[in-house]
């Protein structure tokens, strides 16, 4: 897992409409990637949804806002037009991403072990490296946090 003063993982992932997307985009200002499991679950949405509702907040405070599952760009391009999403949602299949950050972990469902991500959430200043990390995240109030914790850090 990535450590608070680390350099963020360098990545290039198409986003729901096939655009590569690569840290360098995103150079000189703060970004929130959050990692989740799978695209039109329920918490999944919930938490697509309430990033997507403060999107124009965390834009004022100078970030931008990932999502990152191992689905697929058709898959996110489906998503956000269902959800009505308004956040950059990045296709990771191959994990080339979420294995170097560390949320692609070993878990547990009604005794059965699989491997999956782990919901965590990364903000990243504007220099690439990692202010905040929230592991093993709750959704509920979540994004609100992500986004009051970035004004702290800015102010």
């Amino acid at each position: 897992m990535l450590e608070v003063n680390a350099a963020f993982v360098n990545f290039s992932l198409k986003d729901q409409e096939g655009v590569a997307r690569n840290l360098a985009d995103y150079a000189g200002q703060w970004l929130v990637v959050y990692c989740y499991p799978k695209d039109n679950t329920s918490g999944c949405t919930v938490e697509a949804q309430d990033f997507s509702a403060l999107a124009g907040q965390f834009a004022e405070a100078g970030a931008a806002v990932l999502g990152v599952s191992p689905d697929s760009v058709k898959s996110h391009a489906g998503f956000c037009a269902k959800k009505n999403l308004s956040i950059t949602l990045l296709s990771d299949p191959e994990r080339s991403f979420l294995e170097p950050a560390g949320v692609w972990q070993k878990k547990s469902m009604c005794g059965k072990e699989y491997m999956g991500v782990v919901r965590s959430t990364f903000l990243v200043d504007p220099e690439g490296r990692v202010r905040e990390i929230w592991t093993k995240v709750k959704v509920p109030g979540h994004a609100q946090a992500v986004l009051e914790k970035l004004r702290k850090l800015r102010a």
